[in-house]
């Protein structure tokens, strides 16, 4: 599994996204701009097991705020939202006001139209990101991506209901690795975050986190890899059971 990628900016997403196929691993391909959802939804269009996240990275905003009205239009066509949040490094401190706005828009759009899964972006904006999530927590689903927070903050998260993806470079730091031993083991998934990451100069794909990511896990966890992934596989097929599209479906 892959829950954050950003598929439509690999150099060659069709063979990305044919070997995804041909592979069967799930994906969650994220977009950074509204504009960009349209696009990369057809990219994945003859393959079931790519879904595609309306988004405006945080990092955009600034660049990309009148992209917003187009998550209204194309909140309908998914479950998921993403990628979304808030980034408190100092280069984009001049967009956070901003960063509030686009992010609490999603929120509210999420929660009006019966709920979806958001895929969160939340760098040196941890304790922020979840002040505007608690009033929409009850109807969404929060994926919490590459966390960094404080352990205290971690708490905080997991007492929300966060689930967290987690990819191989976190496990290779200190404190990445210090994070995760805190998650609870059934809210873990796991993400590369390709093409922006690469270890020994090759970008990471989709097929590359749980070859990574399971045999660190099974170190952290003090459990065989078997068992490390059929937790994970537990963890996303109840993660994927919480699509808005199912629940109607189901209610119906």
């Amino acid at each position: 599994m892959d829950f954050h990628c950003h598929l439509d900016l690999y150099s060659d997403p069709f063979e990305v996204v044919a070997t995804v196929k041909k592979k069967g691993t799930f994906v969650l391909s994220v977009t950074t701009t509204p504009s960009a959802y349209e696009q990369t939804a057809h990219l994945a269009k003859d393959c079931p097991n790519i879904e595609t996240g309306l988004g405006l990275h945080p990092e955009l905003v600034h660049q990309r705020f009148g992209e917003l009205s187009l998550f209204d239009k194309w909140i309908h066509s998914t479950d998921f939202v993403g990628e979304v949040g808030l980034d408190g490094s100092p280069r984009y401190k001049e967009s956070w006001d901003l960063q509030i706005k686009v992010f609490t828009h999603a929120l509210k759009l999420s929660d009006v139209h019966g709920g979806r899964i958001l895929s969160i972006h939340s760098r040196q904006a941890a304790t922020k990101v979840m002040d505007c999530l608690e009033p929409f927590k009850d109807r969404n689903t929060f994926i919490l991506h590459w966390f960094s927070g404080s352990v205290k903050e971690l708490s905080r998260a997991i007492e929300l209901g966060c689930w967290f993806s987690v990819g191989p470079l976190m496990l290779k730091g200190k404190k990445g690795k210090n994070l995760v031993s805190r998650i609870p083991k059934n809210r873990v998934l796991l993400e590369t975050d390709g093409p922006f990451t690469s270890i020994d100069k090759q970008s990471l794909y989709p097929w590359d986190a749980n070859r990574m990511c399971i045999p660190e896990l099974s170190e952290l966890w003090g459990v065989d890899s078997n068992k490390v992934a059929s937790t994970l596989d537990e963890n996303k097929q109840i993660l994927l059971s919480k699509r808005h599209s199912l629940k109607i479906k189901h209610a119906k």
